[in-house]
Order: C-alpha cells, then structure tokens, then sequence
C-alpha cells in the first residue's frame, strides 16, 4: 500500500542530490516526483481521501482512552459515574417509558437503585454475587441492575424469550443465587420452577395478576418500598476492571454464553458510541431495543448513566408506534438493528415520518439495499452503523456515514487500533498461516475474519469473555500479529476496501458454494426481501445427497399463502446469477427471529428440505423445465436419488 521501493527511491534521491549540492527544494521537489511516479501517488491518494476521517476517528479514539485512564485512576465505578449526572441534575428525566407513560427523574432512578442495593445487602447477598434478572425493558430493569451494582453484585440479564430447557441452562451456568421476575414472566418461571433447585431465592417485580404469585416467591415491591433510599453506608470496593454484569450471546448459533461485561467495558462501549456520532447531553434517545443485550442497555441506556441524556424505553419494537412515539417525546436520536429499518421500510407512508426531530440513527445491520431509502424517505440525516459484540475488542463505527460499511481502520496508521483482517478458510473458518507461522493479512478487497490483538493492560482492547472457560478459551487464537500475542477471533468475514473502510460479508456459516461460486446469503435475502415487499427471509445453503457443494434455499414468509413461486423465479431471472438462485423454497407463517431482530436459521437448516420435517409448503427449482415444482416426499425421494439434475 505504501509501495516501499517508491519510498526507499525517493529517499535515496533526496540524499544523492543534497549530497552534489542541489538546493533543498530541488531535490526535494525531484525526490518527490520519484516518490510518485514509483507508485506512492497511491498512498497519497488514500491520504487526501481518508485523512479528515481517520483524525476525527482519532481524536475519538483518544477521548475515550483519556476518560477511561481518568476513571481507572480514581477508581471509579459505572455506578460513581451515575452518582455524579445525579449531583449535576437530580431533576432531569432519566427514563421514560413509552409504554405506560411513567417518567423517573434521576433523583427517582437513585433512589430506586439505592433502596435495591440496601435490600439486597439486608437480605445477606454480598459483592460478587450473581442476581438473575428476568423481565421486560422498562425503568425498574435500569434500575434492578443498577442497584446491583452499587452494592458490588453483579446481574445475569436474561433474554425474555427464554422458555424451558434454554432458560434453566443459562440461570445454571450463572451461578445466580437469586432470581428477579417480572409479573408478565411467572408463568415461565412457575413452568420450570421445580428445575431450578431450592436454593435459589424467586423475587416478583410489578403489581400481582389474578393467577397471584408462586408459593415459593416474595413480592419485591413492597420489600422496596420499606428499603432505605439513602447511599450505602459502606461502598464496595470495586474499580473499572472488576465485573459489573452478564449478558447473553443471542444463540443463533447454540445455547446462549454469558458474557462478562466489567464496568470498564459497560463504559467503553457507551462512550465510543456517544463520542463517534457527537452525542449532545441535550439529545432525547429512542431505546426500543432489549435491555438484555448490549445495544438496548450499554449503548442506549448507557447514555442515561454517563451522559445525561433522557432514554424513551419501548419494551417491545413497533413499527407503526416508531414515529408517534418519536415525535411524542421529541426523540433526536434513534436505535435500530437487524431488520428494524427494513421493517419500518416497509410500513406504509403517514404524517408523523415526516414531523420527527430525529437526526441520527445508530445501530448495526442496515442492508446497504435499503439504506439511502431509509435516509430520504424518513429524512434521517445521519446513520451511524456499527460493528461490535458484546464481549469483542475490535468493535468499529461508521463515522462518515459511507453507505453500505459498518467501520473503518485506518490505512495511514493502521497499528493505532490493532485489528486486522486475516485470511481463512472460509468453510471452516480455519485461520491460514504463512511460513513463520502468523496468520496472514488480507489485502483491500480480500474477504477475511475480523480479529483484535488482546491486551489485558488496555482497557481498549482486553477480552474478558465469558463465564465458560472453554467458551473463552476457543475464541482467542495466539501469534496472529506477531509471535506469541493473543488475538480475540470475531467470527465474522468483512471485507475491506483500499481506503480502509470496512464491510460486514456475512456471519460465520452464511457463505456457501454452489457450482463452484461463493453463494452470500445477506446478498440474496436482500434481492428477495426487495422483490416480495420487505417480506422476512431467510437464506442458506442444505446439504443434498451425492451434490457437491450446497443448494441455495430460501424460507420466505407468506401469512396468507398468496406468494406465486413462479412469478417470483421469473423476476429472480432478472437480477440474480444462476448460482445465486434458490433451488429450494419454503413457505410458511412467520421467520423466526431472535429478540435483537436477527433472522434465526438454526432450526430451517436442521429441517433443509425434507417434507417429513415440516407441513410448510415446500418447493423445488427443476432447471430442465425452469420453474419451480411443489416438493413432496415423491419429489424429495428423487432428489435425494439423483434422478434431477442440479
């Protein structure tokens, strides 16, 4: 990139000239003219392109290392840091809950959080003990967590979609001593409640329904209410890098892992998103997300906490509420992810889209497809798109706003922020090494896994993983960079371009071949998402017997049976390569999504495309006759016998 014989060409021709006495700025200017005409214009290029972004990446990148030094060296807390927004403005709104229409100020939210911290440390629970949390996004969540906190414990924050077996393994692998439910969720708890041992002691959040409350349960609002509301007497003793909470994977690939979020990490998350996108402390944010995952409680609620802003929190995202609720609460900053813009996309035009204040959107996930119609129809000036996880240190941020990429690093001073894209086998993500043994760095425009070198010392770029050793353990991979380091694995293939901004590809698994091509399954679920409305689907590669490779299947949401597959075939003639053409569909009710708006393709994969695993409507691409035949168990056994071609 920086062409290195350019380089060493123009410096020798620097000193050579000065050495028979030229002037400096002939030599200069002819030392110049070598660098450039050996190929470093290339460089300059990607300068004069990139500077303006990567300084003000920089200077981000620096804020949010001085705030955080500034922190660890007070030994400050998420829970200290709250402490003073209250002091600054007691009565400012903290929390409003679109739903029920209750606001909490931040003297409210205190108190709230202060008479959890007393409760809980009057009922025996000590620092470092785990709480279960298990209810629907709403200010007492906040505040649940938060009082936790303060009194040194730290909260597994539970995926309200949790049923069963799911449920019971993640408050296992916990270690929770005590669970905190919401009214809404008893049933879900009484049906599993004899798995879940005596020892762990049940609290019910909100007012009783007419069912009443489980024999073994106490009523956790009254307790509050008789609970002091004053600051603990005595603080814990705890810093930026002690373990502040628990959040789960989304599971779309497994059983969900609790990742370890320190206060360090709660805040680095938080301030790089406030900071990336200019955040004013005068903002009003629309949090519609979960608050049992990162992007709803860090990057939303994290602005509440740190930065006083006001949060409008909907426990559940509804598309036809969205800008009602916006303009309602005069919201100027909006979260999405996964597929909520596609959803809003697809709502039809009304009044209230075009009277919101809302000038920025963050989130990850928005399909380039649709993203400069998402700006122009809502009038949503900037989108600040994102890469990260929870537990990752090598997250990235859109902070330009260039459509369709999810983040940058830079390209003139790539080792300030030590990611990389390195080569891999993209069937089993297996890591490529060269000759020495490193792994090998991909070059503008190669496909490759996204890794962070692992510093423990740097608040930056540590990795604390998980509560699973083993699931920590597998996503750490060792001399990537340079002999003996450690990097943290992301999983996830992006591609960059040569002005070093990056691209989400596709998730691990979600690239297959099919007659000796990369088939992308983010590429045509958006062609047929386009094609059918912004209709949900659900895109991946099944294993057909005696067929190398994989067959493009496509699960496509149809309510009321009214999808032509065949008219559909005639416009995927259009604008889709052969390869890339699904030769299996499925039509059935719903697509399945997780609670962070992600397409789950798990349990479709395990189904592929054998009637006898599903009554939805099934379909099969037969090439000789070029339309697609209804697929039942006659069709199915001839596939699997080879009698069609493919």
């Amino acid at each position: 990139m920086r062409a290195p014989g350019a380089g060493s060409a123009s410096v020798a021709s620097l000193v050579l000239l000065w050495l028979l006495g030229l002037p400096w700025t002939w030599s200069t200017a002819v030392a110049l003219g070598v660098y450039v005409g050996g190929g470093g214009w290339r460089f300059l290029r990607i300068v004069w392109k990139t500077a303006r972004r990567d300084l003000f990446g920089l200077i981000v990148l620096m804020r949010v290392r001085l705030e955080l030094r500034w922190h660890q060296r007070a030994r400050h807390t998420i829970p200290q840091i709250f402490q003073e927004v209250v002091q600054r403005q007691p009565e400012h709104l903290a929390l409003v809950d679109a739903g029920s229409g209750a606001c909490w100020t931040f003297a409210q939210l205190d108190a709230y959080s202060n008479a959890v911290a007393n409760l809980f440390c009057q009922l025996g629970y000590t620092p470092g003990d785990v709480v279960a949390i298990f209810l629907e996004g709403r200010p007492e969540f906040v505040g649940l967590w938060l009082g936790l906190a303060k009194a040194g414990m730290e909260a597994a924050l539970l995926n309200v979609n949790l049923r069963r077996e799911p449920l019971v393994f993640c408050l296992g692998t916990s270690g929770a001593k005590a669970l905190v439910f919401g009214r809404e969720l008893a049933a879900v708890v009484a049906e599993v409640s004899g798995q879940l041992g005596k020892s762990l002691v049940k609290f019910c959040s909100g007012d009783l329904g007419p069912e009443g409350v489980l024999p073994d349960t106490q009523l956790l609002d009254p307790l509050l209410k008789e609970a002091s509301t004053a600051p603990l007497a005595q603080p814990p003793g705890k810093g930026m890098d002690d373990r502040l909470l628990y959040i789960y994977t989304s599971g779309t690939t497994g059983l969900p892992k609790a990742a370890i979020v320190v206060h360090s990490r709660y805040y680095r998350i938080a301030a790089f998103a406030h900071h990336s996108y200019s955040m004013q402390a005068a903002d009003v944010l629309y949090d519609c997300l979960p608050l049992y995952h990162s992007a709803g409680n860090i990057i939303g609620v994290g602005q509440c906490l740190i930065y006083g802003l006001t949060v409008v929190l909907r426990k559940k995202f509804s598309a036809s509420r969205f800008w009602d609720d916006c303009i309602k609460y005069n919201c100027t900053v909006v979260q999405y992810i996964g597929e909520i813009c596609r959803y809003l996309l697809k709502q039809p035009v009304s009044e209230a889209e075009g009277r919101h204040r809302v000038r920025l959107a963050v989130g990850n996930g928005l399909r380039p497809a649709i993203w400069e119609e998402f700006t122009e129809r809502f009038g949503v000036r900037r989108v600040g798109e994102f890469y990260g996880a929870t537990e990752c240190n090598c997250s990235i941020a859109n902070m330009d706003g260039k459509v369709g990429s999810c983040g940058f690093n830079s390209r003139i001073l790539p080792n300030v922020y030590p990611i990389r894209l390195v080569k891999v086998n993209e069937d089993t993500m297996e890591l490529l090494r060269d000759a020495q043994g490193l792994c090998i760095p991909c070059q503008a425009g190669e496909p490759g896994l996204l890794v962070g070198q692992i510093n423990q010392q740097d608040p930056l770029r540590r990795f604390d993983g998980y509560i699973s050793e083993s699931a920590t353990s597998r996503k750490i991979a060792h001399s990537v960079f340079r002999k003996g380091d450690s990097a943290y694995l992301s999983g996830d293939v992006l591609v960059m371009d040569d002005l070093g901004y990056m691209y989400f590809r596709d998730r691990s698994g979600d690239t297959f071949r099919w007659r000796g091509e990369n088939v992308s399954t983010t590429e045509v679920e958006g062609v047929l998402s386009r094609l059918l409305g912004q209709t949900d689907v659900a895109v991946y590669g099944v294993a057909v017997p005696g067929v190398e490779g994989k067959a493009g299947m496509a699960a496509i949401a149809d309510p009321h049976g009214q999808l032509s597959p065949n008219a559909l075939y005639q416009e995927l003639q259009k604008v889709l390569a052969p390869y890339a053409r699904p030769i299996f569909l499925r039509l059935l009710p719903q697509v399945d999504t997780t609670g962070t708006f992600k397409i789950q393709k798990t349990r479709l994969q395990h189904e592929g495309f054998d009637p006898r695993q599903t009554s939805d409507r099934l379909f099969f691409l037969d090439l000789k006759q070029g339309h697609y035949l209804p697929l039942d168990q006659g069709v199915y056994t001839r596939i699997c016998s080879g009698a069609f071609s493919l």
